[in-house]
């Protein structure tokens, strides 16, 4: 591995390219320790130290995508995230409306139209959500119980937090670019790297969180075994994504003049989990809101009370129940709206293609169906099983709920970019050695 490594850097056009995303990440690094104007670092410094000694934040999954940058509310503090709550919405958009679904099928000009869209409602939600930020931080919600939250913003003039929001949206739009650039000029799939380099910034200090705030030996022995776990769960997600089931498609041969066209056998890889990271995704921003609500209502109120008590800490029941289903919600109805049995089925029919043993059209389309729907349980179960590592952390480890990082969200998608990214340099040194990046 190491010589691949070795070769990958001797290679000219690669080497370039592997810096130029070096420089990048470097310069996305930087931005995310430069603070927002109008805003007192020595308090938001002596915030972030109380929050890390385990004042759980409801801001966990939005600070994880930004690397760390939104409790440092800093010019990159909302990261990475509006573009991914973007790319979602115009892709759910794109099932319902029509005139979305026909740029998607016009090719390249309509991908290059909806990444405009894209770009235009990222800029928005940036908006909305820096606007959203400055509002909490200024009534130091953003850190609940810190002596010092409530001035975290000593000038909260209107001309101040115009300025806080301005320099937030222009830091994701700043986001956005550096990402386009390493997917143009780099090594490619650029907000992946981004999205990577942010969860896996958070590793080292989480890792010694947990040293430091256990009791075995000094915190070594509860140090050893997180790491040993965070092993366990990287083999198994390996696995289970790189798992597939193959579903064999045979293309009927056909005579133009004198030459024969088709012939041949192919398969449509249908992965267990199919849907990815997103209904984790989905499932955490839903459980957010009603802890949202009451932290907001500051309200005494039986239901406020409630909903405090069993929707807030993430260690009752009935919030492990309740996040478990709806993962498994999401992952069917994510998978039912991008995979559209229907359409492949009928394109597989155009060009003379079929499954055997099934006959083309309606057939092919439930049999497809029926073979997603066996596996995306299996997919669900596991997502559910892997977003809940860290609740059970939170039993194990003293309250390491968001200091656990081999869990969730963070560890799937820190598996899957790889994954992404070690087949991306892999392809381009197989253009000069047969043998790739990993044999």
């Amino acid at each position: 591995m190491l010589t691949a490594f070795a070769r990958a850097f001797k290679t000219p056009d690669l080497r370039k390219k592997l810096l130029f995303t070096l420089g990048i990440i470097v310069l996305y690094r930087l931005g995310a320790h430069i603070p927002v104007p109008g805003v007192s670092y020595e308090n938001v410094q002596t915030c972030v130290d109380q929050a890390s000694k385990g004042n759980n934040s409801l801001f966990g999954l939005v600070n994880m995508f930004s690397g760390g940058a939104l409790l440092q509310i800093t010019i990159f503090a909302l990261g990475i995230m509006p573009y991914i709550t973007a790319s979602i919405i115009l892709q759910l958009l794109t099932v319902v409306i029509p005139r979305l679904e026909a740029l998607k099928k016009e090719g390249q000009s309509g991908t290059a139209k909806i990444t405009q869209y894209t770009r235009y409602l990222t800029v928005a939600l940036a908006i909305l959500q820096g606007t959203g930020l400055v509002a909490t931080a200024r009534s130091g919600a953003l850190f609940s119980g810190c002596p010092v939250a409530d001035q975290i913003v000593p000038n909260q003039s209107i001309f101040t937090t115009i300025v806080m929001v301005i320099t937030m949206t222009a830091g994701t739009a700043a986001v956005m670019w550096l990402g386009e650039l390493i997917t143009d000029r780099g090594i490619g799939n650029g907000m992946s790297i981004l999205m990577f380099i942010s969860i896996a910034a958070s590793f080292p200090g989480a890792l010694w969180a947990i040293k430091q705030s256990g009791k075995l030996a000094d915190g070594w022995i509860e140090f050893i075994t997180v790491i040993l776990i965070g092993f366990v769960m990287v083999a198994l997600v390996v696995f289970v994504e790189q798992a597939q089931r193959r579903v064999p498609v045979q293309y009927a041969k056909r005579m133009i003049g004198r030459r024969s066209y088709g012939g041949t056998s192919t398969y449509i890889p249908l992965k267990v989990n199919q849907a990815g990271v997103i209904p984790v995704i989905f499932a955490s921003s839903l459980l957010y809101i009603p802890a949202l609500i009451v932290q907001f209502s500051n309200s005494t109120a039986g239901w406020a009370t409630w909903i405090q008590d069993h929707f807030v800490k993430g260690d009752h029941p009935y919030y492990i129940a309740t996040y478990f289903l709806l993962i498994v919600f999401f992952a069917f109805f994510y998978v039912a709206i991008s995979f559209n049995p229907e359409e492949v089925a009928d394109n597989m029919k155009k060009y003379g293609g079929f499954i055997p043993g099934i006959r083309a059209g309606r057939p092919t389309a439930e049999y497809l169906s029926y073979v997603l729907n066996r596996i995306t349980w299996p997919g669900s179960l596991y997502l559910g099983l892997i977003a809940l590592v860290p609740t059970m952390a939170l039993a194990g480890f003293g309250g390491a709920n968001q200091n656990f990082p081999f869990g969730g969200t963070s560890i799937l998608i820190i598996v899957g970019v790889g994954l992404e990214t070690v087949k991306q340099i892999e392809s381009q040194l197989q253009q000069r050695n047969y043998e790739g990046f990993l044999r």
